[in-house]
């Protein structure tokens, strides 16, 4: 299960560096959750996977540039968390980014809940 669980995220991330919404939804739950590090302090909660497709898709027309790389990864049979860099290009042109962990829920060979943090 642990074996499947890194797999599954790998792809996630994977899917995500091209901005493909369709198989980042297909590897989560129907009542996945996503917790977003947007606003500061708490982020937005996303339930259900309509919402957090939703929220993906928009995700990526505000941010076309977004990328992140995987620093640490620790998965066992139902959590997970990783360690990561977000980058993106601001308006002017200059490159941003921001260190930050994930943790994870895995349900059924899914993603279940992915709830994000950042440093500072």
């Amino acid at each position: 299960m642990t074996t499947g669980n890194v797999y599954l995220l790998e792809r996630f991330n994977a899917a995500f560096n091209k901005h493909d919404v369709g198989a980042m939804m297909d590897l989560l739950t129907l009542d996945c959750v996503f917790e977003n590090t947007f606003p500061a302090p708490d982020g937005t909660r996303y339930q259900g996977w309509h919402a957090v497709r939703d929220f993906w898709a928009d995700f990526f027309v505000q941010s076309p540039q977004a990328h992140i790389q995987i620093e640490e990864m620790m998965v066992n049979a139902d959590r997970g968390a990783q360690r990561w860099v977000y980058t993106w290009v601001n308006p002017d042109g200059n490159l941003g980014h921001v260190r930050g962990v994930d943790v994870i829920h895995f349900r059924d060979g899914k993603i279940l809940a992915k709830f994000s943090y950042v440093k500072g």
